[in-house]
């Protein structure tokens, strides 16, 4: 036994958490009473959200193959640098097209400013931190098997406050109308639905 198994699945486990965004921009109830304008900005939002959600769930699935005990530290260390660049990426791309939609048309501009910039600034923070978990990753030394489980195990344990730090701007920009507006849009609902598939 090489004894990376049990940190690469605390790595898994700990990954589900990336699935939480995914479920978070399309947890809505559909309600067809939105506007116009806030129907045109829900489709901009989820249309774009939804093939980065596919990539963070392609990024959670390679992590996620690499849990055997079989996997070599090199194997293990190439195939995590990649998720978390793949997961950084589309976390950045999230935040720009949430960023290009513009404040949601709620009636109170003011507080939809607000709310759409904190999920903007939320999500290049999430970006921001799987880049510096990638680093991470790629400074281990994959020579030593004892330093790089422990080395994975500090990963594990960042991804892990990662995952639960949450997305309380998100959630906030998507309360009332505006998650009723994104819960039509058929783009959001298949997020919602791969999301939870990756999440379970």
């Amino acid at each position: 036994m090489e004894g990376t198994n049990p940190v690469n699945k605390k790595l898994a486990a700990a990954l589900s958490g990336g699935a939480v965004l995914a479920m978070a921009l399309s947890g809505c109830s559909s309600d067809d009473g939105s506007s116009e304008k806030l129907t045109a900005w829900a489709k901009e939002v989820c249309d774009s959200v939804q093939p980065q959600a596919k990539k963070i769930e392609a990024a959670n699935t390679a992590i996620q193959k690499q849990t055997s005990d079989s996997s070599a530290p090199e194997d293990v260390q190439k195939t995590d640098s990649q998720a978390f660049q793949d997961m950084s990426d589309a976390y950045k791309a999230i935040g720009a097209a949430v960023d290009k939609a513009g404040a949601p048309d709620t009636g109170d501009a003011k507080n939809a400013e607000k709310k759409q910039q904190d999920a903007v600034k939320e999500l290049n923070d999430i970006a921001s931190s799987y880049a510096s978990l990638k680093k991470q990753v790629d400074a281990l030394d994959t020579k030593d098997q004892a330093k790089f489980a422990d080395g994975l195990k500090d990963v594990a344990t960042e991804l892990d406050k990662l995952s639960k730090s949450g997305n309380g701007a998100l959630k906030t920009l998507e309360e009332g109308d505006v998650g009723k507006a994104m819960g039509e849009q058929a783009s959001c609902k298949s997020t919602a639905s791969s999301a939870s598939a990756t999440a379970s």
